[in-house]
């Protein structure tokens, strides 16, 4: 019996700025692929931010002007959006369903914001939330990156403190102290959920159906 006929599951990662959460996602796929485990996929946002050193277009994220995502928020193709940091990023409603019909689990790294309004729509979700081991790391993060400049990281540092109070709306938890070990903790949420009543219903359903009743 194949899990494949089930419809995709949708896992959304959200953190503040420097948690770590686009490494850790990253991490991740690459450990599935390499226990050859290729159902679960990075979904693709929309962004009019420029593209960082090493990102690539439509592997990243798609890399939009100002006009082009004006033209998406009035056609509602978005099934959230957001300004975060002076930049707007978005999440195609189309991507997401096309992803469930054929089966494909998608990982979705997000912001706050995006990860809430997802939540109103998509309560079927997985919801995680990952933490800084302390506030020095967490800055400590931010400013290694050398993205930014000052006056950025110190914005992103205050809007970080506001979003760590949002942990409570998400499902799972994690402390993203030891890398590798964060990796497994968001690798055994993935595997637990795709085991849950819910997730495996349809399975044991037609298991149970195509068994033989004894007379």
């Amino acid at each position: 019996m194949n899990e494949n006929h089930r419809p995709g599951l949708l896992f959304v990662v959200a953190a503040p700025s420097g948690a770590g959460k686009t490494s850790l996602c990253k991490a991740l796929l690459e450990r599935l692929r390499g226990e050859d485990d290729h159902r679960l996929e990075w979904s693709c946002s929309y962004t009019t931010r420029p593209a960082r050193k090493g990102e690539v277009h439509g592997q990243d994220y798609f890399f939009i002007d100002d006009r082009t995502f004006d033209q998406m928020v009035a056609a509602d193709e978005f099934a959230e959006w957001a300004l975060v940091h002076g930049r707007r990023y978005g999440t195609s409603r189309a991507y997401l369903e096309k992803a469930h019909k054929k089966g494909r689990d998608l990982l979705i790294e997000i912001d706050i914001q995006g990860a809430k309004t997802l939540r109103g729509s998509y309560r079927e979700a997985c919801f995680i939330f990952i933490l800084p081991p302390d506030w020095p790391t967490l800055e400590q993060r931010l400013r290694g990156r050398g993205t930014e400049p000052e006056p950025e990281v110190k914005r992103r540092l205050i809007t970080a403190r506001g979003e760590l109070l949002e942990w409570a709306g998400f499902d799972y938890i994690i402390v993203n102290d030891i890398f590798e070990s964060a990796v497994d903790r968001l690798r055994a949420v993935v595997l637990a959920r795709r085991q849950a009543r819910e997730t495996m219903r349809a399975t044991a359903e037609r298991l149970i159906e195509g068994e033989s009743v004894p007379e």
